[in-house]
């Protein structure tokens, strides 16, 4: 009989004794005691079962949880007598950053705060130990949401001295999404306030503390050593390009067809490959995230579950505010194409803006792209960093941006969608007012950093490309700067069925005071570049007549556009 598949649980007792649809993975707990490892920081994307280790990891060991081996009975770490005595032995702090999420500095360290003074109070105990002194008893007091960073930075340190005190054994730490404030601050724009605060904290909590028997993280993100790990060099990082642990977060496909053969969906297989298969860990492939096999276990249908779990505001921001030549990369992954680029896995977030291998690199942890081939350090000169050839992870990831482009043209949506009929029906009076329309509406959210480009306008253009990608791709191929007669155009709508559709050439120009007196000028500066070029060569080549091409040339100067063809007269 098929278990009762329960969505967003995250407590592993929770699942074991309710007897809910449970994968085992607890063969973690061995790898990682067996490792010897001091600080461990694993890095997966979100959703990949890392809150549940956790709790797994702390009900396993924590002596809160003495005496409840019957939650690993028939799992395989209970198949070791070693590890059956290790169970419920050691004292244990366990903490989570995941809810962690505020817009400003002061905010975020009080909520920081919050969850320290919520472990005192779980450990409140310890008052009353003959082991404390009143020194001890005034700063376990002292220890609140709103207390000073100094305080606060030793914190998680002088609770492990405590406890160490009381049990008379060292303590496990576990801090789980570590880096959910840090994306936040950079978004928000306090990241350098933050990094002071964390890299004080963990410095004390993993770095220069006796009473630590084995520290445990878990993020999305490897964030640079230099900026908050700078004093940690005990720390084992486990990134999604190691081995260590490859299968110890997200299903394998073995694990995944069994599934489905238990819930009866056996002749799916097929299609939850193509939805949700894609994630690489190391060299182990066709590992799936937990959360849309759950779902799709529960529900039997098909859907971006993995994608909608999370407002991607950091992921939406890095392409929406990246380079003309980044959207154009990303418009081949969109296509089903791939990207070369090196990869750092070390994030720093300061090097975000106009990184291009630094956002490859967030993309690739975050779980949005996977390798598809690398090159090998031997067969490259020495001191050269490796190409990595990645892609799209599958269907799902494509139609999450797909779905993200669309919703950066939410707030104009009627305009957009009557702009694209505007276009199709070549009606430049309402290209021009739907256009126009749209940009006072959307624009900002396209310029929307600390820190607006000079390039906005070129950016939004690009967005709008992306756009017409997700709209119209069903009848037409679309393509953006490439090779056609004597240059590269911006953007070709190649008609999938020429004796229906006009194919369509767009030309987008910036106004350029020290060459052009208004708008009209560089439309007009637009168009004479269409036919200087020959950039319907192409077109022309592939049989389609010249009177079935039409070419536009768009001027903008900041939020103002200016739309004409070939055959108009300046519009006013």
């Amino acid at each position: 009989m098929a278990r009762n598949v329960a969505i967003g649980i995250q407590q592993f007792n929770e699942l074991i004794e309710k007897n809910y649809f449970y994968i085992d993975k607890t063969s973690f707990i061995k790898e990682w005691w067996d490792s010897g490892d001091s600080v461990t920081l694993i890095n997966r994307p979100r959703r990949f079962g890392k809150t549940l280790n956790m709790s797994m990891v702390e009900q396993f060991f924590s002596v809160d949880y003495k005496n409840r081996g019957n939650l690993f009975e028939g799992l395989s770490i209970w198949q070791d007598e070693k590890y059956r005595q290790l169970q419920g032995t050691y004292p244990v702090i366990s903490l989570s950053f995941a809810n962690v999420k505020e817009r400003d500095y002061e905010s975020t360290k009080y909520r920081i705060c919050q969850l320290m003074e919520d472990l005192y109070n779980q450990n409140i105990f310890l008052l009353d130990s003959d082991r404390m002194t009143d020194a001890d008893r005034a700063y376990f007091q002292s220890v609140r949401a709103n207390m000073s960073e100094v305080v606060a930075s030793s914190a998680i340190h002088k609770l492990c001295d405590y406890l160490y005190r009381y049990y008379g054994k060292k303590v496990i730490v576990l801090l789980d999404e570590y880096d959910t404030p840090m994306q936040e601050a950079y978004v928000e724009g306090f990241w350098d306030e933050l990094v002071a605060f964390t890299r004080s904290l963990f410095n004390s909590t993993f770095k220069t503390n006796p009473w630590l028997e084995r520290g445990l993280m878990t993020g999305i993100t490897r964030v640079s050593k230099e900026s908050i790990f700078s004093d940690l060099n005990n720390l084992k990082v486990v990134t999604t390009t190691s081995d260590e642990y490859a299968t110890s977060f997200g299903f394998t496909e073995e694990e995944v067809f069994a599934a489905l053969d238990e819930c009866g969906l056996s002749e799916e297989k097929e299609q939850v490959k193509r939805w949700y298969d894609g994630f690489i860990f190391g060299s182990h492939e066709d590992i799936y995230n937990p959360w849309s096999i759950l779902n799709f276990l529960d529900t039997g249908r098909y859907n971006t579950y993995w994608a909608n779990t999370s407002s991607n505001s950091l992921v939406g921001k890095l392409i929406r505010e990246g380079s003309v030549r980044l959207k154009k990369q990303f418009e081949g992954l969109l296509k089903g194409g791939t990207i070369q680029s090196q990869i750092d896995e070390q994030i720093v977030y300061n090097q975000l803006n106009g990184n291009e291998r630094a956002i490859w690199s967030l993309l690739l942890t975050s779980g949005y792209l996977k390798v598809l081939a690398h090159e090998d350090y031997r067969d490259i000169p020495e001191g050269a960093q490796p190409q990595y050839t990645m892609t799209l992870t599958n269907l799902e990831v494509k139609l999450m941006f797909d779905g993200m482009i669309r919703d950066w043209f939410s707030p104009a949506d009627a305009d957009y969608n009557d702009f694209i009929s505007a276009l199709l029906q070549d009606d430049l009076e309402a290209m021009n007012a739907y256009m126009n329309e749209v940009t006072q509406e959307v624009f900002s959210s396209f310029d929307s950093g600390t820190k607006p480009s000079r390039n906005a306008p070129e950016r939004f253009y690009h967005g709008f490309v992306l756009g017409l990608l997700v709209d119209l791709q069903g009848r037409y191929l679309i393509t953006s700067n490439r090779e056609s007669g004597f240059g590269r155009y911006d953007v070709m709508l190649e008609p999938k069925n020429p004796k229906e559709d006009d194919a369509i050439i767009l030309e987008f120009k910036v106004m350029n005071p020290r060459k052009e007196s208004s708008l009209e000028d560089t439309v007009q500066a637009a168009l004479s570049q269409i036919q200087e070029k020959q950039y319907a060569a192409q077109l022309i080549g592939r049989g389609i007549p010249k009177d079935h091409i039409r070419s536009y040339g768009f001027a903008f100067q900041g939020k103002q556009v200016l739309i004409g063809d070939s055959t108009s007269v300046v519009l006013e």
